[in-house]
């Protein structure tokens, strides 16, 4: 299982958000190239990035941001919160991210994402991020009423290769893994990343164990809860 070190950005700076709550925000001295350069030497293999203004504003805020990590440590990035379109999509290949992530265009549009999906095929990943078992949308700002495991079906059923789940009530709490979620999604049939509350190499394991692909690792990596050397030591 790989362990994907996340960098989440708000202002062009990279921070962390509990529970994906704009007012309470995490701060660090380092820059986004910093910190990336930080995970390339223990031993990322991978980087996810997440544009939080984006992920408001619906468009690309910091993409200059993820482009400048890119173009520094030559790790593969897969990039979400400002892709809601085609355009957005291209604009995040364009300048080197290897997977861009939808999440607000792949609830709302099944017929654009069967488009997007067949286009874009492993290039393209959708983000469901839950909170109770019902999905969130716009930046985790909205309450879209969609069943977590029914959405992810259809999902699949528009073509979409992976996934990555969030459960929302647990990220940047460091309150453990649902590995039982995580378990529920693999059954039906893809590739699954994990991301929110993992803690501790146990949780690693459990995530692991549940049939997980990858485990994004936000918070405990960023305030030294995790050590990163043994975390990333796993993949």
């Amino acid at each position: 299982m790989l362990v994907i070190p996340a960098i989440d950005l708000l202002g062009g700076e990279p921070v962390r958000l509990v529970q994906g709550r704009y007012e309470h925000v995490l701060r660090t001295d380092c820059s986004a190239v910093e910190m990336a350069r930080g995970y390339l030497a223990q031993g990322a293999t991978w980087l996810h990035m997440v544009d939080l203004d984006g992920a408001r504003e619906g468009r690309w805020q910091n993409l200059g941001v993820i482009a400048a990590v890119v173009r520094a440590v030559g790790l593969p990035v897969q990039a979400g919160g400002g892709a809601r379109n085609r355009a957005d999509i291209e604009a995040a290949l364009a300048v080197g991210v290897r997977r861009v992530i939808v999440s607000t265009v792949a609830l709302a549009d099944p017929i654009l994402l069967t488009a997007l999906a067949a286009e874009f095929q492993d290039r393209l990943v959708v983000s469901l991020d839950s909170r109770r078992g019902r999905l969130l949308s716009r930046g985790w700002t909205t309450d879209t009423g969609m069943d977590l495991l029914q959405t992810a079906g259809a999902v699949l059923g528009c073509g979409v290769r992976r996934l990555v789940y969030t459960d929302t009530e647990r990220d940047g709490m460091l309150a453990g893994a649902d590995d039982s979620g995580v378990r529920r999604l693999v059954g039906l049939g893809a590739p699954v990343m994990a991301a929110g509350g993992v803690r501790s190499l146990a949780d690693l394991a459990s995530l692991e164990d549940a049939g997980a692909e990858a485990a994004i690792v936000g918070r405990a990596l960023f305030d030294g809860s995790l050590d990163p050397d043994k975390a990333l030591a796993r993949e």
